[in-house]
């Protein structure tokens, strides 16, 4: 391949797994280069009602977004797939109450590669892969749980121990000297 560069990168469009979604219904595309706090912004203010969380967080109102929308649908591929999953899950954290529908599935990407020296015979390349793809469906109205990838509202208390429960927990003792001295400059 030293003998190529790469001309184009044409990624094929996949086809949302979830065909009977309302026409209303906001997509995150998720991508390598997504900030997840612009993700989480844009997905919050799809889900949230839009005037009143702006006065209990003592902000100015400005204008309404609108009714909050029931279903948000994130999707991805490729080295993103991770970071949908990080928005969906910390959507669902804040946002309790929500169910969950998964697919999983492949997107095309073609490359194109052009010869690096037009007389040296050497023709165009044109390479298929196979990235994976996940679409993750958001919904404050309860979804099939029969669907396989259904996920119900949970509560995430039960996972993380509670207060006072045994476990690592601060230092009480005293502290243990490291041989070295806590303002720069003086001795051991």
């Amino acid at each position: 391949m030293e003998n190529y560069s790469r001309a184009r990168v044409v990624e094929q469009p996949c086809v949302s797994p979830f065909a009977g979604l309302p026409a209303d219904t906001p997509e995150v595309r998720v991508r390598d280069g997504s900030k997840i706090r612009n993700l989480l912004r844009f997905a919050l203010s799809r889900l949230e009602v839009g005037l009143g969380r702006a006065q209990e967080e003592g902000e100015e109102p400005g204008p309404s977004p609108g009714p909050a929308c029931s279903q948000l649908l994130f999707s991805a591929s490729g080295r993103a797939v991770s970071k949908a999953i990080t928005c969906a899950e910390v959507v669902k954290r804040r946002l309790k109450g929500l169910h969950q529908l998964t697919r999983l599935a492949q997107s095309t990407v073609l490359e194109v590669w052009e010869p690096l020296e037009a007389g040296a015979g050497l023709d165009s390349l044109t390479v298929s892969r196979k990235l994976p793809a996940v679409w993750i469906l958001l919904s404050r109205e309860p979804l099939d749980p029969e669907q396989p990838g259904y996920q119900a509202p949970g509560r995430y208390d039960a996972l993380w121990a509670p207060e006072g429960a045994s476990g690592p927990g601060p230092r009480t003792g005293p502290r243990r000297h490291t041989g070295r001295s806590r303002e720069p400059g003086k001795g051991q």
